[in-house]
């Protein structure tokens, strides 16, 4: 027996065949976002080729995509202690992860609480969180404040709590929730369940490609974080990465001014090589990240802008 064809089935002769203005927009669509997907990529690949230079030749030549005398002195140098960077890749994850989840969590939650309209003081207390993005204490005081009321010098909480509130993470995420249909929290509240149940079971699993770009933001950010770090740590067995980086980075450079200075020869010294291995350790990891969160960011953002 022949095989019944679906009569709906498209085939090359009843094909719809597109104009060709539409073929020729998208080839210069496609075209658009080979050229700056390759402007983008050309960069980075200079940047780990940079890092794998010898010295010398960067200063000769300046930076190229292959390196033309292939060198590991900068990783030697970074990597001299290998422990004390395993230990600030450590400190690093643990800040961003739970940095990122505690921020998320009060984010979201006040951001529920603003978005619903039967709260009397929504408006007001949105205007008082609007209101610290225009004034606010300054460093001295929230310094003293930390180190002397809250006694977090050498405490990891001194890197995780200056960052976990964003207000404008919080408008964003409150025109986010806003967006979901009022109908769904009334007919929650009609079946008996609480505002605790409605937001974790209902509002959470809707709100999760607002949830992954805010905290993609909030992870990057405690990912390069290092002022905290230089603020309020002393104890170099929590220093972050970013941190430990910039201070390796800088005694490189002091040293190489001090030896200009005196006329004293310090062999491998790299100082460029040394930028850009030090940007491809930090930025490896975070990289890994995106992939996971990139099919909720530019659903969260497109919408967080059309509502906003």
């Amino acid at each position: 027996m022949k095989a019944i064809q679906n009569p709906m089935a498209i085939t090359p002769k009843n094909r719809i065949r597109q104009p060709i203005s539409a073929r020729i927009f998208r080839f210069l669509g496609a075209s658009l976002v080979v050229i700056v997907a390759i402007t983008c990529l050309v960069p980075f690949l200079m940047l780990i080729s940079a890092s794998f230079t010898q010295e010398a030749e960067i200063m000769r030549h300046g930076y190229a995509l292959w390196p033309k005398e292939f060198s590991t002195e900068a990783y030697q140098t970074l990597f001299r202690n290998p422990e004390d960077i395993f230990r600030a890749y450590g400190v690093t994850i643990f800040i961003t992860i739970v940095g990122t989840f505690c921020g998320l969590f009060i984010i979201s939650m006040t951001a529920y609480v603003l978005s619903r309209k039967d709260f009397k003081y929504r408006n007001k207390l949105t205007f008082f969180f609007y209101f610290t993005t225009l004034f606010n204490g300054g460093m001295i005081s929230t310094y003293i404040f930390f180190i002397r009321y809250l006694g977090l010098k050498d405490n990891l909480l001194a890197l995780i709590l200056p960052l976990m509130f964003n207000v404008f993470y919080l408008l964003i995420m409150r025109t986010f929730i806003s967006g979901i249909p009022a109908s769904i929290v009334e007919s929650a509240k009609i079946d008996g369940a609480g505002e605790f149940r409605i937001y974790g079971q209902l509002i959470l699993p809707l709100a999760k490609p607002g949830l992954a770009t805010i905290g993609l933001f909030i992870a990057l950010e405690y990912w390069n974080d290092w002022y905290n770090a230089m603020l309020y740590l002393n104890n170099s067995e929590l220093f972050p990465l970013q941190y430990l980086l910039y201070r390796t980075l800088s005694a490189s450079q002091a040293l190489a001014r001090i030896a200009s200075q005196t006329g004293i020869r310090v062999a491998n010294l790299p100082s460029q090589s040394l930028r850009m291995a030090m940007a491809v350790v930090a930025i490896g990891p975070i990289l890994l990240v995106y992939p996971f969160v990139q099919k909720y960011f530019v659903k969260g953002i497109t919408i967080g802008a059309v509502k906003g």
